[in-house]
């Protein structure tokens, strides 16, 4: 296969493993494969449930994860944006990286790095029409509680042989900018706790880090952070790149069954117009699909008045379709020489948008990455 300089990376989501706070929220042994088993196709049209080909695995067992490494790197993902998570002073969903991945990786060729999802954690998994999202953790961590997150990750990840670098950098990505802002108390002195993050990674050992920001124009989550102006925000907290966790982050969907193809016309012009609007560069993003469908109460009548996870859908999310975006990104690569490649997902199953084979495409889109793409040396 080809080599090529442009890192593919795949976020991943760590909730296919039993978590003590989720056995608290939703009994024992739970895990969100709960809501993929249960999933049901709501509408004429609506393809649900949707199975995956391996089984309903356990992420944490490192064997399992072992088998992920050895299928990502063969089929050209190169790195895994793990989800990281802090809330209530310790870390959160981080059994899969720590027990499974990172042993893993000692020896393989995949990489693997954080985006901070510092969102708050509701209470929708799933989510009963008519009543209240409870906010089960919150996002917002003051400063003492953003040095604290952040020396655990300088002490535990950052000088693991296979951890992610930009121009030999260690990347940390931050998914929401205005919950940062707000529980650090103002833009300025989010920008003092940022340097400061820069300070102690240095004397650590890492003279510089690269901060990535992702972007978002358009409210997802029930409790997603207002936005603020991205671009100006950005530079003001002094971050080295900008990129997206996922197309409904940007672009609408403006029919209950909206075309990929449709979504990625308006992505692909997205990458431009970030490219141009961000004084960073601009690593542009890959969703694979979206229904949020598994993620509420299968006896309720399907409503995207009622909002997320009630959403349209992407559909004819095919691996050719796929492909067709994977084309038109790697165009946008050859032309900017932008070092990444964000996907949403390797594993979102419960919002529509993986990578991992299921019954329906099987290896399709790990195969559509192979053929544009094709695999680094190894």
């Amino acid at each position: 296969m080809s080599q090529r300089d442009v890192t593919i990376a795949a976020y991943y989501f760590p909730n296919y493993h039993v978590d003590p706070r989720n056995e608290q929220w939703h009994g024992e042994a739970w895990t969100e494969w709960e809501l993929v088993k249960r999933a049901e196709s709501r509408f004429e049209g609506h393809l649900q449930p949707r199975v995956p080909l391996d089984g309903y695995l356990d992420e944490a067992d490192p064997e399992v994860m072992a088998g992920k490494i050895a299928m990502a790197t063969e089929y050209g993902v190169d790195a895994f944006l793990f989800d990281w998570y802090w809330y209530d002073g310790r870390p959160y969903l981080q059994r899969p990286l720590e027990a499974a991945f990172m042993p893993n990786a000692v020896a393989g060729d995949m990489k693997f790095a954080l985006m901070w999802a510092n969102h708050h954690w509701s209470n929708i998994h799933p989510w009963k029409s008519a009543t209240p999202a409870t906010q089960l953790e919150s996002g917002t961590v003051d400063a003492g509680q953003f040095e604290a997150a952040t020396d655990y990750i300088i002490e535990r990840y950052f000088g693991h042989p296979a951890y992610l670098r930009i121009d030999g950098d260690p990347y940390l990505s931050i998914y929401e900018l205005a919950t940062l802002v707000e529980g650090l108390g103002g833009v300025d002195a989010a920008k003092a706790a940022l340097d400061g993050l820069r300070k102690r990674a240095a004397r650590a050992g890492f003279p510089d880090i690269h901060l990535n920001a992702v972007a978002r124009e358009r409210q997802v989550l029930p409790d997603d952070g207002v936005s603020l102006d991205g671009p100006s925000l950005i530079s003001r907290l002094g971050f080295d790149s900008v990129t997206s966790y996922v197309w409904v982050h940007h672009h609408p969907m403006p029919t209950l069954l909206t075309p990929y193809a449709d979504m990625l016309e308006q992505a692909a012009d997205g990458w431009k117009r970030y490219a141009a609007d961000y004084e960073q560069p601009y690593y542009p993003n890959i969703t694979v699909g979206w229904d949020s469908s598994p993620r509420t109460v299968q006896s309720d009548r399907y409503n995207p008045a009622l909002g997320y996870p009630h959403t349209n859908i992407i559909s004819d999310a095919s691996p050719e379709q796929f492909g067709r975006a994977l084309e038109q990104v790697r165009e946008f690569v050859e032309q900017t020489n932008v070092p990444l490649v964000t996907i949403n997902a390797w594993n979102e199953w419960t919002e529509g948008s993986y990578l991992e084979p299921d019954t329906l495409h099987r290896h399709g889109h790990l195969e559509q990455i192979r053929r544009v793409f094709g695999t680094k040396a190894r």
